[in-house]
């Protein structure tokens, strides 16, 4: 059914992402597996959890439609009043490209299922430490080593197959990887739309650029999704394509709650800097194409973070403008507002990341909102400081590359470029290379004056 995974793995998925949309899956699981592996019998059990509705005591209130969205979330600034002069402005978007490729390329390596989901009884987190350890780097103050003591004693191995130029021992660049093509792709479609998009533009982007190699988890299933609405429509956009947006986004797709549209959405972000209540509106249109509810948020929390960071240097304020573009009885502002409060009461790292992987590894290791709240709490944690933020980000497990792309997208939109250690930021040697055409290589810093000139475009 897709290109790693089949048909009764899917629904197994389904089961319990429906278990968190507040359903009653009693006996589901039996139903599935007496279904072996005839297709029919399968699919009969995804449809009849399909028909679910959440139990009545689901306390939760999570619309994917913007204007319900809207109606839900709590007071904010919408917009942020700023008195930058223009070289401070390229500064901040040369900063956020730069964090937010230091931080990919810190947790790429550690993308490997022993750091994600931990192993022998041991959290990913604390694998992530035995690794430095192994290596005589503890504690992290540079990129991922790629040997270890770890490898033998533990049995700890990196995801070196696709991120060894990302090792501290290796790094000259910022190597391919999907957190930083969504970047570019973002930025190309504001390049080319300006603000007139919506989902349907995302999958057409998506079409020409990203080869179906490239797509992962719920970005796999909205492609396919998209593939067979496409098939039978020549041309542009149909009339009725808001009726296809619900069905392309959920059809066989567990995984329309987990990671994949927050990771998406720096390139608007950085399009509506200063203003957080379009760059949230921005992440919508993009993450509606293949989520919905707190996969969506997860895009909207973060693009307003990214966006006020340009103007905020508060990250606890920053968090707060964040959760005022999301609904403030969903789950996810559940969860952030739990590790925001572990994270103001908590002051040693290690301290940190146990208690807040305790709290969240209820989900998967690539869910929305545990991810997220890693990243709220590393932001607190970190107090501002660069080093502090993504480390954390890093150290805590779970979708490492992501969360340290995420962290350090904001520190850097906050503090700019001539602020982030150069222990960070020279080994990048101001190039990325991003397997889009025109992209692969180019300087980082070429990335971020065409940001500046999108957000220069869409203020007029």
């Amino acid at each position: 059914m897709t290109k790693w995974i089949g048909l009764n793995e899917i629904v197994r998925e389904e089961i319990q992402q429906r278990k968190e949309e507040g359903c009653d899956v009693t006996g589901f699981a039996e139903r599935l597996e007496s279904a072996g592996m005839a297709e029919a019998q399968i699919m009969d059990v995804y449809h009849a959890l399909m028909a679910l509705e959440p139990s009545a005591d689901f306390k939760y209130i999570e619309p994917s439609e913007l204007e319900e969205i809207r109606a839900q979330r709590p007071e904010g600034p919408r917009t942020i009043v700023s008195h930058l002069d223009d070289n401070e402005w390229q500064n901040k978007f040369y900063g956020a490209w730069l964090g937010r490729s230091a931080g990919c390329a810190l947790g790429k390596p550690l993308e490997a299922p022993a750091f994600m989901r931990g192993s022998d009884g041991r959290p990913g987190w604390h694998n992530i430490k035995l690794w430095f350890e192994g290596a005589g780097q503890w504690p992290i103050r540079h990129y991922t080593p790629s040997k270890s003591t770890a490898e033998a004693q533990y049995g700890l191995e990196l995801a070196l197959w696709s991120s060894l130029a990302s090792c501290r021992d290796h790094i000259s660049y910022m190597e391919t990887d999907d957190d930083i093509r969504y970047t570019v792709l973002g930025l190309l479609m504001l390049e080319e739309r300006g603000l007139d998009f919506n989902s349907w533009h995302v999958g057409k982007l998506w079409h020409r650029l990203l080869p179906f190699g490239q797509v992962f988890t719920a970005e796999t299933q909205a492609y396919l999704n998209f593939a067979r609405v496409t098939s039978h429509i020549n041309g542009d956009q149909p009339d009725d394509w808001e009726k296809h947006i619900h069905w392309g986004r959920s059809y066989l797709n567990p995984y329309r709650e987990w990671i994949g549209a927050q990771i998406r959405v720096d390139g608007y972000a950085y399009g509506a800097a200063g203003q957080p209540q379009l760059a949230a509106e921005l992440a919508w249109r993009d993450a509606s194409f293949s989520h919905v509810k707190n996969g969506i948020y997860g895009a909207m929390f973060c693009a307003a973070m990214i966006a006020a960071a340009f103007v905020e240097s508060d990250v606890k304020r920053i968090v707060e403008i964040g959760l005022s573009e999301i609904p403030q009885h969903s789950r996810l502002a559940e969860d952030i507002a739990l590790a925001v409060q572990i994270a103001e009461n908590t002051t040693d790292q290690l301290e940190l990341v146990e208690k807040i992987w305790d709290a969240f590894k209820h989900y998967h290791c690539v869910h929305t909102n545990n991810n997220a709240a890693l990243c709220a709490a590393a932001l607190i944690y970190s107090g501002g400081d660069f080093e502090k933020g993504i480390t954390t980000a890093v150290l805590g497990g779970w979708d490492t590359d992501c969360n340290g792309a995420t962290v350090g997208s904001i520190l850097g939109a906050s503090l700019g470029a001539a602020a982030l250690p150069d222990t960070w930021i020279a080994p990048l040697n101001d190039t990325l290379y991003a397997e889009v055409s025109g992209f692969h290589p180019i300087a980082i810093s070429e990335c971020a004056r065409r940001s500046h000139n999108v957000f220069r475009k869409l203020q007029q």
